[in-house]
């Protein structure tokens, strides 16, 4: 990627000094500066987070207190709007801690965040298991002035009812505090599976220690490898990190059938190699006390309970999603496996294909078949180039600009950050950071973050968003190179962070990504089928030594090849799924090797292929509750998706200005202020099917009898 210009950095006081206290110590300061405050990320010290976390957490439960013994009659004012206005400074506070955890993780943030996360689980409780609080809750909800609200105002009373009750605030008090330790104990599990599985990822790597080690893989990809080398000063020529971004390429583009076996073995092991950082009594644990919690709060599983606030309701329709994707899924890839092995056998190689050969295979007959080279595309595919593409497409869509800023800090030198505008108006909506590279103490993978809702509750509050990737830097000054999947993500998180960009709403609990699990990847997962538009591909695919655009020819033969891994990326994605939710659906305790199998066995899982995240690593599902059962989400969406791109598809296109509008104004902007089964229908006209994924997966559609 090319150069950083900014002017605020962290340095080495990120994570040295000592605690400061009261009103001195820097996280509890107010964001001051331009774009209505931002975080004073050149002030923050590891050393001031827990007194801050604590300070910030007796201010909330102040607050929240004195809600609760309001002597006044409870009404949306003094009891909703009043919570709404509750827990800034703590708000301000946990969006820094996680920046630290996710980002900038560290020996000595390590500590901190064992010992703070239990208590920040304690505040929740707190919160949820307020007799009085919810008592008044209660009252609002069911007093006549319901009806006399505004249709936002209704559903963020629904919102604070629903979620009370679903975290027990009706139980009895012994539930209450058996409850109350489960999710307190659960906080500190998912820290443990969460800094466990860093670990594995930042000890663990393959070394190449000699020419031939590098057989196979693309300049970009070698360059990056003997990067990765020097960074970590090995003796090594070059070196293959445990991460996705690293991982992939490698077993994708190397000749080298021992080394691609030993870096797909250390990747699918994190977490399981019966060592310090081993992950599997962490899990055990956790799935045993979400079995506990589900049963005291009334339901027949954790899968049930996790389920009760989506949109699909019930495990049962989510599992039968997932079958009905599963066996076309499968009798795809064992299409594409049979060629694979042709090949195998045509070069003489004596060996069924592994895992380890998947992808390597995979390329060679999508070269044969469309004569389409993942190195040829890659050549197009600059990072830099595609951030621009998704900014125009932002733009085209939901009139969305965006300019560079060097007035912000940052938390580190890699980190832009860009203030987001309405092209009509002219005013402000947001910010966006862009953090693109892996490093030490950063998780692996991709996501958004919001470390500011918007809301115009408490003054016209504009967002602050971000996006975080793990590319691989390479060499100074050299355009960063990245795949067509790599660039399918970098949408996908885009659209996440257009999520929170486009928000407008009133009450920050009812802002952007703040919907159901099983419908916020929706917005993300249709962003992705903007990459592909000719409009994209000729404007921002240009090859980063000629600079001009993607040939015709490539264009259409990446068309053609669209569905290829179709297969094997559904197989991968549904197994995790599948395993997630029948993990969750059993009230025995597991053994996770056993069960891993056992369920694959029954799935007739592709002995080629493995989950994409194998129990052990799986810290969707045990680094929080948040994809716990969850996992489905993907699919579920993904139906969504599906139907919805067909809006465009059906009337003038991708850039058919009335459906874009149809979509910033059911979907975008409206957040969690209407139920989404509902948004949706407005939008589509209709709830969605899923013979639209099965068409752009080019799966047979079965019709239902």
């Amino acid at each position: 990627m090319k150069k950083i210009i900014t002017l605020f950095i962290m340095s080495s006081a990120f994570i040295t000094g000592n605690a400061q206290t009261g009103s001195q110590n820097p996280l509890l300061q107010k964001w001051s500066g331009p774009y209505g405050g931002v975080p004073a990320f050149n002030a923050y010290k590891v050393s001031d987070v827990k007194e801050a976390v604590e300070v910030s957490i007796a201010e909330k439960l102040k607050e929240t207190d004195a809600i609760a013994n309001n002597p006044k009659a409870p009404t949306f004012a003094n009891t909703i709007a009043a919570l709404e206005l509750t827990g800034k400074d703590f708000a301000r506070v946990y969006a820094v801690y996680g920046i630290f955890s996710s980002n900038m993780n560290s020996p000595e943030f390590g500590p901190v965040e064992t010992e703070m996360s239990p208590k920040i689980s304690e505040l929740n409780d707190k919160i949820f298991q307020n007799k009085k609080l919810f008592a008044r809750i209660e009252k609002v909800y069911q007093s006549p002035e319901m009806k006399k609200l505004n249709s936002e105002q209704q559903r963020l009373v629904w919102w604070y009812y629903t979620n009370f009750v679903r975290e027990g605030a009706k139980l009895n008090e012994d539930s209450k505090t058996k409850v109350g330790k489960i999710n307190q104990d659960l906080a500190g599990l998912f820290t443990k599976f969460s800094q466990n599985l860093l670990a594995e990822e930042h000890n663990q790597y393959v070394a190449l220690t000699t020419e031939k080690d590098f057989d196979g893989l693309p300049a970009e990809l070698k360059n990056a490898a003997m990067a990765e080398a020097k960074e970590r000063k090995l003796d090594a020529l070059g070196c293959i990190a445990n991460t996705r971004s690293s991982i992939e390429p490698f077993l994708t583009f190397s000749n080298r059938r021992d080394l691609r076996e030993k870096a797909w073995t250390i990747f699918v092991k994190r977490g399981d190699n019966g060592n310090a950082n081993d992950n599997n009594a962490t899990l055990v644990e956790i799935l045993k006390l979400r079995t506990e919690k589900a049963k005291l709060l009334g339901f027949p599983s954790f899968a049930h309970w996790s389920l009760s606030n989506t949109m699909a309701k019930s495990p049962e329709k989510t599992l039968e999603l997932m079958e009905s994707v599963w066996k076309p899924a499968v009798e795809k890839v064992h299409q594409d496996v049979a060629e694979m092995q042709k090949i195998v056998d045509a070069e003489g190689g004596n060996f069924k294909i592994s895992p380890w050969d998947y992808r390597y295979y995979a390329e060679k007959v999508r070269k044969a078949k469309y004569d389409l080279d993942q190195n040829e595309v890659k050549q197009y595919l600059q990072l830099e180039k595609l951030r621009e593409g998704m900014f125009w497409v932002a733009g085209e869509l939901f009139n969305l600009s965006f300019k560079q800023v060097t007035d912000v800090p940052v938390y580190h030198p890699d980190v832009r950050v860009w203030v987001v505008s309405n092209k009509v108006t002219g005013k402000a909506v947001g910010l966006w950071y862009f953090d693109p590279y892996a490093r030490a103490g950063k998780r692996s993978g991709a996501w958004m973050n919001s470390y500011r809702d918007q809301q115009k509750l408490d003054g016209n509050v504009i967002t602050i968003v971000s996006n975080n990737c793990n590319f691989i830097k390479g060499n100074q000054n050299e355009p960063v190179l990245i795949s067509w999947e790599d660039a399918s993500t970098l949408f996908h998180e885009f659209g996440h962070a257009l999520h929170g960009l486009c928000s407008n709403v009133t009450y920050p609990s009812l802002s952007g990504t703040s919907v159901a699990r099983d419908y916020v990847e929706f917005p993300s997962q249709i962003l992705e089928r903007w990459l592909s538009t000719p409009e994209v591909l000729n404007k921002f695919a240009l090859h980063y030594q000629t600079g001009k655009p993607l040939p015709q020819s490539l264009v259409q033969r990446i068309e053609q090849a669209a569905n290829f891994s179709e297969g094997f990326s559904t197989v991968e994605t549904i197994s995790s799924s599948l395993v997630d939710m029948r993990l969750h659906l059993t009230t025995d305790v597991v053994e996770p090797h056993a069960f891993e199998k056992e369920t694959l066995a029954k799935l007739n899982m592709p002995s080629e292929i493995v989950m994409r995240h194998r129990i052990p690593q799986f810290g969707h599902l045990f680094s929080s509750d948040g994809y716990a059962a969850g996992y489905y989400s993907y699919l579920w969406a993904d139906v969504i998706c599906a139907d919805a791109y067909e809006a465009f598809t059906e009337a003038k296109g991708p850039y058919d200005k009335a459906v874009a509008k149809r979509l910033y104004d059911y979907v975008f902007s409206v957040g969690n202020t209407i139920d989404q089964e509902k948004a949706y229908k407005k939008f589509r006209g209709r709830n969605a099917t899923s013979d639209a994924l099965m068409r752009s997966r080019n799966f047979p559609i079965v019709k239902k009898k």
